[in-house]
């Protein structure tokens, strides 16, 4: 059988399965196909949870005993929009001066497209691998992460799988291949602030009680200072109102209730608990400085909500890992890549409880965009660079 050395070629095949998540649209089976010229062996658990889709997931090793090196990733991805506003099809994977366009293509395809190449390349080049390799792939990390990786790897840990390190193929470069690895996540955490008054007409306002002010007042207080001036290795948390809500569609109505939502990236001076007291005191304060300026009775009654989980903040410090990675990087390109803990989350924070972990990718200036799309040349430098640190971390 042929090894699926070409990258363009692997992710061509992944781009034509419309895996638009939950959907696999034969995504994995592809892959799982991809992998068979290698000696992989193959599962593809499906996992429920209530008020979710089945999601279909894929557990790939190749190799025997030794170094185990996991390669994490997803096959779904992110609607396309309106189709007439690409410049072809979204599904269609096609090329024209030296581009690959489709979804997928950068988030994140075309990393897994390039780890396999480079496996087959090594596999080619030098026989059987010292040690394992796994790829660990979710459809699900575009959705609600609820049935995909985390529950993938506590599925894989049952089976007595264990892992030495561990490379996320996001799409971590902001201009060019080589700029940045991931070694760590901000942690982020989002809450509901909800203040209940009562309804009435505008023209009684005596008899009513209005949310609004009190709301605004609230808000205020959560943006009012700085929470910590960012650490060596993270940005400054920071905090950001996304929605301010009351439901009201009439001028001449006061409201009965209003809410805000918000969402705050932290770094590792705080925890989760911390955080949330550090909430919880801002708006007390804000409740009371508002009572004083509007001469109110009491300060406004506030409920908050916590929304989903939180994801923890992560720092990786396994040299081996990073430096194997940075020099492949080097070597390649000849650019030294910044260590980043920048951008958002990433199933990196479920896999770090596991392994130690980082994130490298194709460029990601497209992602989630009409247009979506990656240069061939991309594939190949990234394909050599996967090679070259395989060869590296398991030498």
């Amino acid at each position: 059988m042929t090894l699926p050395t070409d990258p363009a070629k692997n992710l061509a095949d992944l781009i034509r399965c419309p895996s638009v998540t939950p959907e696999d649209a034969g995504a994995l089976d592809t892959l799982a196909q991809m992998l068979e010229p290698l000696g992989a062996k193959s599962e593809k658990p499906v996992f429920s949870d209530e008020n979710t889709p089945d999601i279909a997931n894929l557990y790939a090793t190749i190799g025997e005993d030794g170094p185990h090196l996991m390669f994490a990733g997803h096959t779904d991805v992110v609607p396309v929009g309106d189709p007439d506003q690409w410049k072809f099809p979204p599904f269609a994977a096609e090329i024209a001066d030296g581009v690959m366009y489709g979804r997928g293509a950068v988030d994140m395809k075309g990393g897994i497209a390039c780890f396999v190449a480079a496996l087959a390349r090594h596999v080619e080049k030098n026989g059987p691998l010292k040690g394992r390799a796994s790829l660990l792939i979710t459809g699900d990390e575009e959705g609600p992460a609820i049935n995909g990786t985390v529950k993938l790897l506590e599925w894989a840990r049952e089976r007595g799988e264990s892992w030495d390190a561990a490379i996320v193929g996001e799409p971590t470069n902001p201009e060019k291949l080589g700029d940045m690895i991931k070694i760590g996540r901000r942690g982020s955490m989002s809450g509901r602030v909800t203040v209940t008054g009562r309804q009435g007409h505008v023209a009684y306002p005596h008899l009513a009680d209005n949310p609004v002010p009190g709301i605004l007042a609230l808000g205020q207080g959560l943006i009012a200072h700085i929470f910590d001036e960012g650490t060596d290795e993270f940005q400054p948390s920071n905090l950001e109102i996304t929605t301010v809500d009351v439901g009201n569609p009439a001028v001449n109505v006061i409201p009965a209730k209003a809410s805000l939502a918000f969402n705050i990236r932290f770094n590792d001076t705080w925890t989760a608990e911390s955080l949330q007291e550090e909430i919880h005191n801002r708006l007390d304060e804000a409740a009371e400085h508002d009572c004083a300026e509007r001469g109110l009775e009491a300060p406004v009654d506030y409920e908050v909500e916590w929304i989903g989980r939180v994801s923890p903040v992560f720092l990786t410090r396994d040299e081996k890992l990073i430096e194997t990675l940075s020099a492949s990087v080097e070597a390649v390109t000849g650019e030294r890549p910044k260590l980043s803990t920048s951008g958002g989350t990433s199933d990196a924070r479920f896999i770090k409880d596991y392994c130690p972990v980082v994130e490298f990718g194709l460029v990601g200036q497209t992602m989630h965009m009409v247009d979506e799309r990656v240069p061939v040349s991309d594939l190949e430098t990234l394909t050599r660079i996967y090679e070259r640190f395989i060869q590296d971390w398991f030498g």
